[in-house]
């Protein structure tokens, strides 16, 4: 639908005018302050409800207005009084809507009334505009959320499962002997039993030390009582059975000398000692090759729990990998199966991109054609966009939106100050002072 006839009386500064447009440029002209806004709030006041309307929407000095807008299929009635608006939508036949603005609401885009708001939208704005408009699939903005959260998670476990792989570079595991590890218990118990061996023999070698040094001891006391006995012979022979003893006792004391020497003759050579130094050395190196065997064996267990530790943290962050790049496959999948209005458009992290450029580093132009194409797109229904501030358009832009108009089947009101009467429909204090054709002024109809 388009606007086929637009009437409105006492309209802000408008006194009363009714425009039937032609070409899909229609431009509202006229020095400042004639009523040019007024004709396109008119427009909008008419469909989009009591929001947008001013608080003085009636020309000074009257106390009614009227806007009526004939949209072909529709007719749009809104009348003000001092009490405030109503509102009337009737269609072909005549028949009334019972809720007219919920029906307007329904056939109306946020961006009709001034597509070039898209351009002075914040990113995140423009960012949820377009994901209306395209009527995206997927929440780009949770998906993004997600990856940034995996990725800073990545980031860590990668840090992790680095640090874990630089403690195993920096630990280095003791070379043990080769063969099968030493009993050092059979060691300590060969070393008892040599201990105990080599006691004894010590202690049967002081006794043969001990028994030697008595026969010898023995000798000289026999000796001794030898020449007492004849000392004691010379000096008197009351001493003679005194001797006689002391022989009978020297007789005896032979017989157990010999008997003693008999048994130290007959004993057997005494072995060796055992070389405890060797069982002592082999005892320590044992000893250092267990401690070596449990050093190995405690670094082995600690450089596997640490390959263990970077292997889970590789796995995971891969997983990680695999989950941000299932979620951009997707993310791209959707953006490439959207209605985009305009090709090149896409989803950047919370911003509008266009061509692979974030949407506020565009030039002008493409701004323009963007932010217009956009506006189209979310208003299929009624097929009329507005313009505001048309004289800061130049002549590219221009011709940049009534192309665009032309391809798509769109009306776009334009404003614009102008003096020379000789563009567009002129308004001039609250009527329409002249209409010229869009051929007069260069624009295609």
């Amino acid at each position: 639908m388009k606007i086929i006839n637009l009437k409105a009386e006492n309209i802000k500064k408008l006194v009363a005018i009714e425009i039937s447009p032609t070409g899909e440029i229609v431009t509202i002209a006229g020095r400042n302050g004639q009523g040019k806004t007024s004709v396109l709030d008119s427009i909008w006041w008419a469909l989009a409800g009591t929001s947008g309307i001013q608080s003085q929407p009636i020309r000074n000095g009257q106390n009614k207005a009227r806007i009526r807008l004939d949209l072909g299929e529709i007719i749009v009635e809104r009348k003000f009084t001092d009490a405030g608006s109503t509102l009337t939508v009737t269609n072909a036949e005549g028949a009334k809507f019972p809720s007219p603005q919920k029906m307007l609401d329904a056939l109306l885009g946020e961006l009709s009334f001034d597509p070039l708001a898209f351009s002075r939208m914040a990113a995140k704005q423009q960012f949820n505009e377009l994901r209306r408009v395209s009527k995206l699939s997927i929440d780009v903005e949770e998906i993004d959320r997600l990856n940034k959260a995996d990725f800073d998670a990545r980031t860590v476990v990668n840090r992790d499962a680095k640090a874990r792989r630089a403690q195993l570079d920096g630990i280095v595991v003791p070379t043990v002997p080769a063969g099968e590890p030493v009993d050092e218990q059979a060691l300590l118990q060969q070393m008892a039993t040599a201990a105990a061996t080599n006691v004894e023999i010590e202690a049967k070698k002081q006794r043969r030390i001990k028994a030697a040094q008595q026969v010898a001891a023995d000798r000289d006391t026999v000796a001794a009582a030898s020449a007492l006995a004849t000392e004691k012979r010379a000096q008197a022979a009351a001493l003679i059975a005194e001797a006689d003893g002391l022989d009978s006792k020297r007789v005896e004391q032979m017989k157990d000398i010999e008997a003693l020497e008999a048994r130290l003759a007959a004993a057997p050579a005494l072995p060796a000692l055992v070389d405890v130094a060797v069982l002592s050395q082999q005892i320590t190196a044992a000893r250092a090759a267990t401690a070596l065997r449990d050093s190995r064996d405690h670094v082995l267990k600690q450089r596997t729990a640490i390959e263990t530790d970077a292997d889970e943290l590789e796995a995971k962050s891969k997983k990680l990998t695999e989950a941000i790049a299932s979620r951009e496959k997707d993310k791209a999948d959707a953006i490439a199966a959207a209605a985009m209005p305009v090709e090149g458009l896409g989803f950047g992290d919370g911003i509008v991109t266009y061509r692979g450029v974030p949407f506020d580093q565009c030039s002008s132009a493409e701004q323009l054609r963007v932010s217009v194409s956009i506006a189209m797109a979310s208003n299929p229904k009624v097929r009329v966009i507005r313009i505001q501030d048309g004289s800061l358009l130049d002549d590219d832009s221009m011709r940049a939106i009534a192309e665009l108009a032309a391809d798509n089947d769109y009306q776009v009101w334009v404003e614009k100050v102008d003096t020379s009467g000789k563009v567009g429909i002129v308004i001039e204090d609250g009527h329409v002072k002249t209409v010229n054709t869009p051929q007069a002024e260069g624009i295609a109809a």
